[in-house]
C-alpha cells in the first residue's frame, strides 16, 4: 500500500463562452470531465448557446444568458433571439459569475481563451478575476488556450492581454510545443514564456461503442465543419463536388446544430437524388472518422485532433473569413506533418475539391500520430500543481500577516525604505513606479545613471516631492574582464573612476538641484574598497548596495544603508522570484522588528527596477507593499533622513 498522501479534492470553476462553433465549449467540457474523473468538484459556466452534443457528466453546468455572433463579426454580440445584447443582459451574466465565485470559493479558476481573446467580454471576465483575487485564500488563476490563436491585429491588443495576464498564475497551452509553439501565432516574450505550460493536445475522451461494427456511413467521404454556420460555404461546395466525383464512395455531409433549420433544409434539398447525403452531426462521429474513406473538414482544433487520432486521410479547408488566420496556420502544420492536404478558401471550388479528394483516396493513411495527445491527463496534473503552489503561497502570506500582527501587538513598527535603480528618462514604467509611491505615501530613492539622465526625467521628477535622486555610478558600464562578475566601480584605473563619479555628481546636481543627494549606488551593487575610501573626498555622504551592511560607516564621513529584498529572479534570467521566499523574508524581518532586534539605522530596503519588471513582478510588488502599509505597522523612511 502506498504511503503517499491522498490528493485533496479541489473546487474548480471553469468559464467559457463560445460564440461561433462549439469547439471552445467542447474542449472545456473535456477538461471538466477529466478533472471530475480525477475526484475534483467542477463547475463549468458556459456563456454561449446550449450545445446538445456536448456532454458534461459529473460536472455542474451553469448556463449563462447565451450569446453568439454571426460569421467572423465577434464584436457584435447577439442574444438568444438574435438581437444585439444589451447592458442588462451583460450585467446579469456578470452577477452570475460573481455569485459563483462567492458561493464556490474555488481553489482554481480557469478562463477559456480570455484574456488572449473575448476582449468584447472583458467586463465580465474582469469582474470574475477581481472577485477571485479578493478571496482569501486566493485561488490559482489559469488561462486555457488552444495550440494556435488568431494572431493579434495590433500590438496594443497583445500588450493589453499581457497586462491582464499579470493576475494569472499560468497559461495552459493545449498543444505540443515541438509541433506548434504558441509563438507561431502570438508574440511570446521571456515574461510570458515562463508562464506557459504545454499540456499536449486534448484528444477525444468519448468511449468507443460496445460494438466494433462499422456505423452506417462507414467508407464515405465524410464532410464536417464543426458546430456553426461558418461551414455553410464548405457544405455547399461539397454538394456540387459530390456531383463531379465518381459515384463511389458516397459523400456524407454532417451539419452542425448551429446551422439553422432553414439552411439545413436547403442543404438536404440540394442533395436529393444526388451523390451526397446530408444529416445532422452525430454522436458516433469518432467511429465515422475511423472508417471514412476521406475526411473533408475545416481546421478547427477539436476536429483536426480527432482526424489525426483516427489516422484518416484528410482534406482541410480552413476558415478564413474576415481576419481569421488561426485555422490556416493549423492546417499548414497538419500538412507539414503529413496529416492532411490543404485547400485554401481562395482556391475552393467544386472542381478543386473533387480533384483533391480524388487524389487523397489514392494515398495511404498516415502511419502514426506525431503529436502529444495526452492533454487531458497533463492538464489535470497542471491544475493540481497550480492549486498546490497557490496553497503554499497563501500559507506564506498568512505567516507574513501573523508577523505583522505581532509587530502591532508589541507596539513596534516595521521600518522600510525604497530604492529603485537604473532611471534615465520618463516613460510608462516610471509613471507606474511613481504612482505606486504616491499611493503608498512611500518616499523613494531613485538611482539615476548620470551620463544618460535626460532633461525630461528632471522635469518629471520635479513634480514628485517625495522622490530623492541617488547617483547610480556614472554610465552603468561594465569594466570587469570576461568571466568576472560585472562591475563599473572596479577593474579600471582609480583616477578614471573617481573622475567619472565627480562628473556624474556635477551633472545630477545641475539636472535635479537639491533633489540630488550625495549618495552613491554602485551598478550591480559592487564597488572596490579603494573607491569607497575616496568617496567622502568627492563629496559623497552615503553608500547603498545590497544585503545587510557589515559596518555603518565604511569610511570617515560616509554612512552605508543597503537594500535587502529584490523581487526579480536575476539568476533565472529575470521575472518574478519565488513568491514564498519573498514573503518569508518580509515575515522574518517583521518578527525581528516585533522583538526589537533590527538595526534602527538600516531599515529593511526594498529594491526595484522599474525598467525591467514584468507584469507579474509589478502586480506582486503592488499587492505586497499595499499589504504591508495596509496593516498599519509598516512605514517607509525618507532616504534624506537615512543619509543625513
Amino acid at each position: 500500500m502506498s504511503d503517499a498522501p491522498a490528493k485533496r479534492p479541489l473546487t474548480v470553476l471553469m468559464v467559457v463562452t463560445h460564440l461561433l462553433g462549439v469547439g471552445h465549449l467542447a474542449r472545456a467540457a473535456s477538461l471538466a470531465r477529466a478533472l471530475a474523473a480525477a475526484g475534483h468538484g467542477v463547475t463549468l459556466a458556459s456563456g454561449g448557446r446550449p450545445a446538445p452534443l456536448v456532454r458534461t457528466p459529473g460536472v455542474e453546468l451553469v448556463q449563462l444568458p447565451p450569446l453568439h455572433c454571426v460569421g467572423a463579426d465577434f464584436r457584435t454580440l447577439l442574444d438568444e433571439a438574435g438581437e444585439p445584447a444589451g447592458e442588462r443582459l451583460l450585467a446579469e451574466r456578470g452577477l452570475i459569475l460573481l455569485g459563483l465565485v462567492a458561493s464556490l470559493r474555488p481553489d482554481v479558476v480557469v478562463t477559456e481563451l480570455y484574456p488572449f481573446g473575448r476582449r468584447q467580454l472583458a467586463g465580465e471576465f474582469s469582474l470574475l478575476v477581481d472577485a477571485a483575487m479578493s478571496l482569501r485564500p486566493r485561488p490559482a488563476l489559469l488561462a486555457s488556450v488552444r495550440d494556435i490563436l488568431n494572431p493579434p491585429s495590433k500590438a496594443e491588443k497583445a500588450a493589453e492581454a499581457l497586462e491582464r495576464l499579470a493576475a494569472y498564475d499560468r497559461v495552459l497551452v493545449h498543444g505540443d510545443k515541438s509541433v506548434a509553439p504558441l509563438r507561431m501565432s502570438w508574440p511570446v516574450g521571456d515574461d510570458l514564456a515562463g508562464r506557459l505550460v504545454y499540456t499536449g493536445y486534448i484528444a477525444d475522451d468519448r468511449a468507443e461503442p460496445a460494438s466494433t461494427a462499422s456505423p452506417a456511413g462507414a467508407g464515405d467521404v465524410l464532410v464536417t465543419g464543426g458546430g456553426s454556420a461558418a461551414s455553410l460555404p464548405l457544405y455547399r461546395v461539397a454538394l456540387e463536388a459530390a456531383q463531379l466525383a465518381p459515384p463511389s464512395p458516397r459523400w456524407r455531409i454532417l451539419v452542425g446544430h448551429g446551422v439553422g433549420e432553414a439552411e439545413f433544409a436547403g442543404l438536404v434539398a440540394g442533395a436529393e437524388g444526388g451523390a451526397a447525403v446530408v444529416e445532422r452531426a452525430r454522436p458516433d462521429f469518432p467511429a465515422l472518422l475511423r472508417d471514412a474513406a476521406v475526411v473533408v473538414s475545416q481546421a478547427g482544433y477539436n476536429t483536426v485532433v480527432e482526424i489525426a487520432q483516427a489516422r484518416a486521410r484528410a482534406v482541410l479547408v480552413p476558415f478564413e473569413e474576415g481576419n481569421e488566420r488561426e485555422q490556416a496556420l493549423r492546417a499548414g502544420v497538419w500538412e507539414t506533418l503529413g496529416l492532411a492536404t490543404v485547400v485554401r478558401a481562395a482556391d475552393l471550388s467544386p472542381h478543386s475539391l473533387a480533384a483533391v479528394v480524388g487524389d487523397a483516396l489514392g494515398q495511404p493513411r498516415p502511419d502514426a500520430v506525431p503529436l502529444d495527445c495526452d492533454g487531458l491527463a497533463q492538464t489535470v496534473t497542471a491544475v493540481e500543481a497550480a492549486a498546490a503552489e497557490a496553497a503554499v503561497v497563501n500559507a506564506a502570506r498568512i505567516r507574513l500577516l501573523a508577523a505583522l500582527d505581532e509587530v502591532a501587538a508589541r507596539g513596534r513598527r516595521l521600518e522600510l525604505w525604497w530604492r529603485d535603480d537604473d532611471a534615465v528618462e520618463p516613460g510608462p514604467a516610471l509613471d507606474r513606479l511613481l504612482d505606486l509611491s504616491r499611493r503608498l505615501a512611500a518616499p523613494l530613492g531613485l538611482a539615476v545613471i548620470p551620463r544618460d539622465a535626460s532633461d525630461d526625467l528632471a522635469r518629471r521628477i520635479a513634480a514628485e516631492p517625495t522622490v530623492r535622486v541617488l547617483q547610480h555610478g556614472f554610465a552603468h558600464a561594465n569594466h570587469a574582464p570576461h568571466g568576472e562578475k560585472k562591475t563599473e566601480l572596479g577593474h579600471a584605473p582609480l583616477a578614471m573612476l573617481l573622475e567619472e563619479l565627480r562628473t556624474g555628481a556635477d551633472r545630477l546636481a545641475r539636472l535635479f538641484g537639491d533633489r540630488a543627494m550625495p549618495v552613491l549606488v554602485p551598478p550591480w551593487n559592487r564597488i572596490d574598497a579603494a573607491v569607497v575610501q575616496r568617496l567622502p573626498a568627492l563629496g559623497f555622504a552615503g553608500l547603498s548596495t545590497f544585503r545587510p551592511r557589515t559596518i555603518e560607516s565604511p569610511a570617515a564621513g560616509l554612512v552605508q544603508v543597503n537594500t535587502h529584498w529584490d523581487p526579480i529572479a536575476w539568476r533565472a534570467g529575470g521575472g518574478l522570484a519565488n513568491r514564498v521566499a519573498l514573503l518569508d523574508a518580509l515575515a522574518e524581518r517583521a518578527w525581528l522588528a516585533a522583538a526589537g532586534r533590527t538595526d534602527p539605522g538600516e531599515p529593511f530596503g526594498i529594491l526595484t527596477h522599474h525598467l525591467v519588471q514584468d507584469g507579474w513582478t509589478w502586480r506582486f510588488l503592488e499587492e505586497v507593499l499595499a499589504l504591508l502599509v495596509g496593516r498599519g505597522r509598516a512605514v517607509f523612511r525618507d532616504p534624506a533622513e537615512l543619509f543625513a
